[in-house]
């Protein structure tokens, strides 16, 4: 004996009809097919396109910032170096600077006015100095000199000042004036940097 007594019975069989669904011949469902596929490229290219002028406008954000970051930082640093080293300066140009240019002055002469020599020999040579430096003059000069120099002390010349002739040339020494100068570049310099890190 079988168990089909034992199923419930839901009735008599029916036989399903397929539905009738248009035929799709392969051509079409190829076409379809590829027509899905560049649908499909083009929007992962959109997207990748955008993903990347996404991230390259933050890494140029970034590098932007950064490097502004960088510049103030170097600017603040370049500040505080010139305030630090700004009482050396003026120390610099007030005392070391002007006493060195005081020591080594009448050398400084007789070096000139050796190389004067090599160029006007036999011509008459002449020394003007300020008041007081003449006979510091006088004691340098070596005396291998062809002819005589004349050391003189004109009143209109100040410390530091020398005016040399040798035949028809002529040079000029001013010790005070490069010293004036240098003092006036180092200001110079410090005043740029303070206001480029004040406004920028």
């Amino acid at each position: 004996m079988g168990i089909t007594h034992l199923l419930e019975d839901f009735g008599p069989a029916t036989i399903v009809q397929p539905s009738s669904f248009p035929e799709i011949s392969e051509e079409a469902m190829e076409e379809e097919r590829a027509v899905s596929y560049e649908n499909g490229y083009s929007a992962g290219w959109d997207d990748a396109v955008t993903a990347k002028d996404k991230e390259t406008a933050h890494i140029s954000a970034t590098l932007t910032s950064s490097l502004e970051d960088l510049n103030f930082t170097y600017k603040e640093a370049q500040a505080q170096l010139i305030e630090s080293l700004d009482p050396m300066f003026k120390v610099l140009t007030s005392a070391v600077l002007p006493d060195t240019m005081a020591a080594t002055f009448g050398h400084h002469i007789v070096d000139q006015m050796t190389d004067m020599a090599k160029l006007h020999t036999q011509q008459p040579m002449s020394i003007f100095v300020s008041p007081g430096e003449g006979a510091a003059v006088r004691a340098l000069l070596p005396d291998s000199f062809a002819t005589p120099v004349q050391v003189q002390e004109d009143e209109n010349l100040s410390a530091g000042q020398a005016y040399l002739r040798a035949g028809t040339s002529e040079r000029e020494i001013n010790s005070s004036g490069l010293v004036e100068s240098i003092q006036e570049s180092i200001e110079a310099f410090t005043y740029h940097v303070r206001e480029d890190s004040q406004y920028g």
